[in-house]
């Protein structure tokens, strides 16, 4: 196993239009991400945030620099590949849930086994356990709106895990849920890296998420301007 997970050589991004100015979004960000850490990304609305954990989860590419994950290179990568990628090695969880609202809580997990060549039978077979162990097997024959919000996020994050990714890439997980349910997932995903060792990188703008983590990265204006504890960047008092 390599000693970084995710590696980022100053990686720029602009985005361009036709006729106009190009827009930078990121610039220079260079950080490293071990496996089995539990990374929450914060910053302002517009601080770089999204579009850093887009290109983390190669949905988006850079326009300079250089993104490694497990030491392959992923910049410069076709899309056969990006999408081999996504499928193998990046779980994704996020806020709206993006569940297929016509197919049933199984069939949604199964998906990612299904693109993957896998047959339908054996991708059920592997899906219902994946709900089971995230607290939702008697619910496999229902749609998504037969389900409560955290159900249907829980069903997200079976879907994430279900080819074993090395790396779960969390968006807003709980944006759109109560505080209690808020609590329930956030439970789920920090036991998932505790007893699992899956290495999570998760977007928020909310401190009380934020603490589920052990390290944040805060950006302003498209840099980081800071990276360390999660208590010390949230301006907590650290005891001993």
């Amino acid at each position: 196993m390599p000693q970084s997970l995710i590696r980022l050589h100053h990686i720029d991004k602009q985005y361009e239009s036709p006729g106009a100015p190009a827009v930078p979004v990121l610039h220079g960000i260079s950080l490293e991400i071990k496996p089995g850490e539990f990374v929450c990304l914060m910053g302002q609305s517009g601080s770089g945030k999204s579009t850093l954990m887009n290109i983390l989860g190669c949905l988006d590419a850079p326009t300079h620099g250089e993104y490694f994950l497990e030491d392959r290179r992923i910049s410069g990568l076709v899309a056969d590949e990006l999408a081999q990628i996504r499928n193998r090695k990046l779980g994704f969880v996020f806020q709206g849930f993006n569940l297929l609202k016509r197919m049933t809580a199984v069939d949604n997990v199964a998906l990612p086994m299904v693109y993957a060549g896998m047959p339908r039978e054996q991708a059920r077979e592997r899906a219902l356990e994946k709900l089971q162990a995230t607290g939702l097997a008697g619910f496999s024959e229902r749609l998504p709106n037969q389900l409560s919000g955290g159900q249907q996020q829980r069903i997200a994050i079976a879907r994430a895990l279900v080819m074993d990714p090395p790396v779960l890439l969390a968006d807003e997980p709980t944006g759109n849920l109560d505080t209690a349910t808020s609590e329930e997932i956030m439970g789920l995903i920090a036991q998932l890296n505790r007893d699992r060792g899956i290495t999570i990188v998760l977007v928020t703008h909310e401190p009380d998420i934020a603490r589920y983590g052990r390290r944040l990265i805060r950006l302003k204006d498209g840099r980081i301007v800071f990276d360390g504890d999660v208590a010390e960047g949230l301006g907590e008092r650290v005891t001993a």
